[in-house]
């Protein structure tokens, strides 16, 4: 499986054009995508929240008036044939339906079905006496401000304490830039149709929708890949098929050398823990390039580390320039670089990185100070674009390097990450909740994985661990910032889910990676 197979995530506008083309260019009937879509949220109801057997379920499905709401009627059919107690509500008159959604209330009705309608000045619903609801009230189209009777239907959905299954996206939600709507469905389980929504993976929005699977409605994939979208999922399936492969027969030579270049005092323990993620994901030998003053505290932190002591600024603790020629000798035995944990920001050490990044022959990772030494004139970056670079930037990081405020970058992370991969020809690993891949066509990728634990001290060091140590394994430079991402985040989340968020600190992440390695297969 490539990069760009990973599933793709659109924005409004881009959907309704593949739903466009699907029924008017290659003849899907909409009847048809509509058919698909509620037998496909029926099953999903049956399976991820009822084990598998709806029977003596009570199950309430709010339609709107629009193909939403047509959606949640062939569910409601689904369902009932499945064994279910189905209760249909309409967010308006039976008679303001029109189109499909009319055709599929018509149908839901032959059923011997009633449609309760909860228009303004009818009876409001009680919703205590079901087992689930299911939110077919607005598509992904909606923008705007929900208020009257569905406003007092959103709030008694959401204060039921029920699972509630939004049917493609939680009412509420703007899906291209993942607002909420005061109220809006908070959704235990969203089943996004044939792909998933660029809001839904943005914050707040992402608050809103629960846990997100996508259902294949039939359309044909040529209907999607014509819309050339520019933003894709890093998927578990992706990730566990891109791993590096292990022979049983394999020596540490098989699993690649990288060396790692940082540490200034009070900073070492960014260079162990880099190192520490490098070898828990997998890396045959790690060397550690660093001030000759701290080589002992690097060697203690990272046993499995070979350390090599380098000439340092007197008295300050920090590489000097004389280290170049000693760590491009040690980059001749490896076959990745990163370059930033712990390194400072002396002037002298500034100058190191800006050489060491000019004369690089192994791809390379700069992270943290490493960029900071970049950021006045970034053009050392493209010195040679045949020796592949990543660049893994937070948000203060990537204004420096890009001349911007930082409330800027921090506006729209991902056109930021386009702009520098493209900018400086490199991969960008733009870090934040979500985390976006770029490389310099302009696609990007977002990392599902991760959580506000890891906002702490050292994390980004482990990320770096991770990423010069699937490079060093030998995966393209794209594939092992996409492997490093999702892999960091997993073991976040694992850790998180073990220790609690507040308490989650770097070294958390490194013990979890272990057995979120196990999971993925390797």
């Amino acid at each position: 499986m490539n990069p760009s197979d990973c599933q793709c995530i659109v924005t409004p506008t881009q959907m309704q054009a593949i739903d466009r083309r699907a029924i008017e260019s290659l003849g899907v009937p909409d009847l048809t995508l509509m058919e698909n879509a509620g037998r496909g949220i029926a099953e999903g109801v049956r399976d991820r929240i009822f084990d598998g057997n709806v029977s003596d379920k009570r199950i309430a499905i709010i339609c709107g008036p629009g193909n939403n709401g047509g959606d949640g009627f062939v569910a409601g059919r689904y369902l009932t044939e499945m064994g279910a107690t189905v209760t249909a509500f309409l967010t308006e008159k039976a008679a303001t339906l029109t189109g499909d959604a009319k055709t599929n209330a018509e149908r839901y009705r032959g059923m011997n079905q009633v449609i309760i309608e909860i228009a303004e000045g009818t009876e409001f619903p009680d919703f205590g006496d079901h087992d689930c609801l299911v939110d077919a009230i607005f598509g992904t189209g909606f923008h705007g401000q929900i208020e009257g009777t569905i406003a007092r239907v959103i709030e008694a959905m959401n204060e039921s304490g029920l699972p509630i299954v939004a049917i493609d996206t939680p009412s509420g939600l703007d899906n291209a830039a993942g607002a909420l709507g005061v109220p809006s469905v908070y959704a235990t389980h969203t089943m996004a149709l044939a792909c998933s929504k660029r809001g839904q993976w943005f914050w707040p929005g992402r608050m809103a929708v629960g846990e997100l699977t996508t259902i294949d409605i039939g359309i044909p994939g040529e209907a999607v890949d014509a819309e050339n979208v520019k933003l894709s999922l890093i998927t578990e399936e992706y990730v566990a098929g891109a791993l590096p492969q292990r022979p049983p027969d394999a020596h540490k030579g098989h699993f690649g050398k990288a060396l790692i270049v940082g540490g200034s005092v009070g900073m070492s323990g960014a260079v162990i823990m880099a190192a520490r993620a490098a070898m828990r994901t997998g890396l045959g030998l790690s060397y550690a390039a660093v001030p000759a003053s701290l080589a002992d505290l690097v060697d203690a932190g990272s046993i499995e580390t070979v350390v090599r002591p380098l000439p340092e600024v007197r008295q300050r603790r920090c590489l000097a320039t004389r280290s170049l020629g000693e760590i491009l000798k040690l980059c001749e035995s490896v076959e990745a670089v990163a370059i930033g944990p712990g390194l400072g920001t002396h002037h002298e050490t500034q100058e190191l990185v800006r050489r060491l990044i000019a004369r690089r022959t192994k791809p390379t990772v700069l992270d943290a100070d490493g960029l900071n030494a970049c950021a006045a004139d970034p053009s050392f970056f493209s010195s040679d674009n045949r020796v592949p670079l990543i660049l893994t930037p937070h948000v203060g990081e990537m204004a420096r390097l890009l001349g911007m405020d930082a409330s800027e970058v921090a506006a729209d992370r991902e056109a930021i990450a386009r702009r520098a991969a493209a900018q400086f020809a490199c991969i960008v690993v733009m870090k934040g909740a979500p985390t976006f891949v770029s490389e310099p066509s302009g696609h990007v990728w977002l990392n599902p994985t991760g959580n506000c634990g890891m906002a702490t001290g050292g994390s980004g060091d482990v990320l770096t661990g991770l990423i010069v140590s699937f490079l060093a394994q030998g995966a393209e430079p794209l594939t092992a910032a996409l492997l490093g991402v999702f892999v960091h985040g997993a073991a976040g989340d694992l850790a998180a889910a073990d220790l609690g968020g507040r308490s989650l600190v770097a070294t958390d992440i490194i013990d979890a990676l272990p057995e979120v390695l196990g999971h993925l297969g390797g």
